[in-house]
C-alpha cells in the first residue's frame, strides 16, 4: 500500500472551533505535512470566507472536511484517539509529549486502526467529558508562564511530529496491516454504546449507593479504554450487563 493509505487512517478533529479562520489555518497546517483528513465537531461558523482565505490554497482539505454535531460522531470509526490539552485536567489519562503521541498514533495506524487527533475550543480547550473519550492526552511542553498556543499552531506541531516520525522510519516497513474487524479494538461508537449500557446497568442494580456516578463512570471509562476490548469482547460484556439487569428486574418484582 502507498503512504497515502497510512495518511487516510489519521484524522485531525477540531471540536467547537470558535473562529473560522483557525479552521482554515489548521487545514493549511496539516496539508503542508501531507495530511488531508479534517473533521469538524460543532464549529461556530463553517463554511466561511475567512476559513478559505487562511487555508491559503488548502481548499481540498476544507472541501472534504467532515462535519458532525458531537464528538461521538466525529470519532466514528476511530479506535485510537489522542486528546490535545495545554493543561492537566481532572481526567486521569496517560500524558504524552507530541513525539510520543505521534509514535503511538503511527503505530496504531500501521496496525490498521483509525486514529483521531482531537483539539478543543480555542478558549476552553477540551472539556473533561471530551477528554474522557480519548485513550491518552498529548501536552505540548510550552513554558509555564506563557503556555497558550493558537489552535492552528498546536495542529502544526502535531502534524510536524507525525511527518517527522514517518520520514525517520526505515524503508521496507509495511505501510498498513490488514486487520480482521473482530480482532481490532472496538471503535468510538461501539465503546459509547457500551458505556451507555454500563451506566444503565449500574443504575438498575443500584450500584452507586450514594457514591458519585460521574466519578465512577470516569474511572470505568479509563479502565475499558486502556483495555481496548475487541467488538466480540464487548458483546460478551453487553451480555453480562443484560443478565445483571434481568436479574435486578426479577428481584425488584419480588420485593
Amino acid at each position: 500500500m502507498a503512504l497515502s493509505d497510512l495518511h487516510d487512517r489519521l484524522r485531525f478533529v477540531l471540536v467547537r472551533t470558535s473562529h473560522s479562520g483557525n479552521i482554515g489555518s489548521a487545514a493549511r497546517a496539516i496539508r503542508t505535512m501531507g495530511f488531508d483528513r479534517l473533521t469538524l465537531v460543532a464549529p461556530h461558523r463553517f463554511p466561511d470566507p475567512e476559513a478559505t482565505a487562511l487555508a491559503a490554497g488548502a481548499d481540498d482539505v476544507l472541501d472534504h472536511a467532515a462535519i458532525h454535531d458531537d464528538l461521538v460522531g466525529g470519532l466514528a470509526g476511530a479506535t485510537f484517539a489522542l486528546g490535545l490539552s495545554a493543561r492537566r485536567r481532572g481526567v486521569n489519562l496517560p500524558e504524552l509529549d507530541p513525539r510520543e503521541g505521534a509514535a503511538q498514533a503511527i503505530a496504531a495506524a500501521r496496525r490498521g486502526e483509525q486514529v483521531a487527533l482531537v483539539f478543543g475550543n480555542e478558549r476552553t480547550g477540551l472539556e473533561n467529558d471530551e477528554l474522557a473519550r480519548c485513550h491518552a492526552m498529548v501536552r505540548i511542553p510550552s513554558v509555564d508562564d506563557f503556555s497558550s498556543l493558537n489552535l492552528s499552531q498546536a495542529v502544526q506541531v502535531v502534524a510536524y511530529e507525525l511527518r517527522t516520525a514517518l520520514l525517520a522510519e526505515e524503508p521496507g516497513v509495511p505501510v498498513v496491516a490488514e486487520v480482521d474487524p473482530d480482532e481490532a479494538p472496538a471503535d468510538a461508537e461501539q465503546m459509547e454504546r457500551f458505556f451507555t449500557h454500563l451506566g444503565q446497568a449500574l443504575d438498575d442494580i443500584e450500584f452507586h449507593k450514594g457514591r458519585s456516578p460521574t466519578t465512577i463512570m470516569l474511572k470505568l471509562r479509563k479502565l475499558f479504554l486502556r483495555a481496548r476490548p475487541e467488538p466480540r469482547e464487548l458483546r460478551i460484556l453487553h451480555g453480562i450487563l443484560a443478565d445483571a439487569q434481568r436479574m435486578a428486574q426479577i428481584a425488584h418484582k419480588g420485593d
